[in-house]
């Protein structure tokens, strides 16, 4: 349970004002089918999280325990710098030929390769024993940021601070690379 609300919690999170969660506003605003925009993101996010994961799960059964430790500690501090940096949205894929599902599937799996949130689901893979947990977890994280984001749109752009909300993710990142330096080596 401790895996499902940390993966949740740090997606979520770090997911304000995040590339994926600004292609959130872009799909509502442009295709006008929530239920449709919805099940894609969680379609995708799925998709690119259990990938994301396997890798974590595999790159840790290539690294010593200790070596895994601080690799995955530095990743959660370059995650904390990373938050502070408010996302744009680069290009407008053009994929209108395809319906409202399969254009956000695959816009949203396209988006987040490389992302922040896809690099914290194989983080968080490698450092706990729990594929299926951190994968449920950050899938949950993204739904919290973009179903809202996807409902109510525009209007929630304004009224929520992205940039305290870059802060507490850093800070949640930081606290995250504090707690695997100190967490016990298994086997040690």
């Amino acid at each position: 349970m401790e895996v499902l609300i940390i993966s949740t919690s740090v997606v979520a999170l770090a997911e304000m004002g995040d590339k994926t969660q600004l292609l959130s506003f872009l799909l509502a605003a442009k295709l006008k089918h929530r239920v449709s925009i919805i099940l894609g993101i969680l379609f995708a996010t799925l998709a690119n999280h259990f990938l994301a994961g396997y890798v974590g799960v595999w790159l840790a059964s290539l690294v010593s325990p200790q070596a895994l430790r601080w690799i995955v500690a530095l990743s959660f501090f370059a995650f904390g710098a990373w938050a502070l940096r408010p996302d744009k949205l680069e290009e407008d894929r053009n994929l209108r030929g395809a319906g409202v599902f399969l254009t956000t599937l695959i816009a949203f799996f396209l988006v987040e390769m490389g992302d922040k949130t896809q690099l914290a689901t194989v983080a968080l893979a490698a450092r706990y024993d729990s594929l299926v947990a951190v994968v449920l977890g950050t899938t949950l994280g993204m739904m919290i940021a973009n179903v809202p984001a996807v409902w109510i749109g525009e209007a929630l752009s304004h009224r929520v601070n992205m940039k305290v909300m870059r802060w507490v993710a850093a800070v949640l990142f930081a606290l995250l690379g504090v707690l695997a330096l100190l967490a016990p080596t298994p086997g040690a």
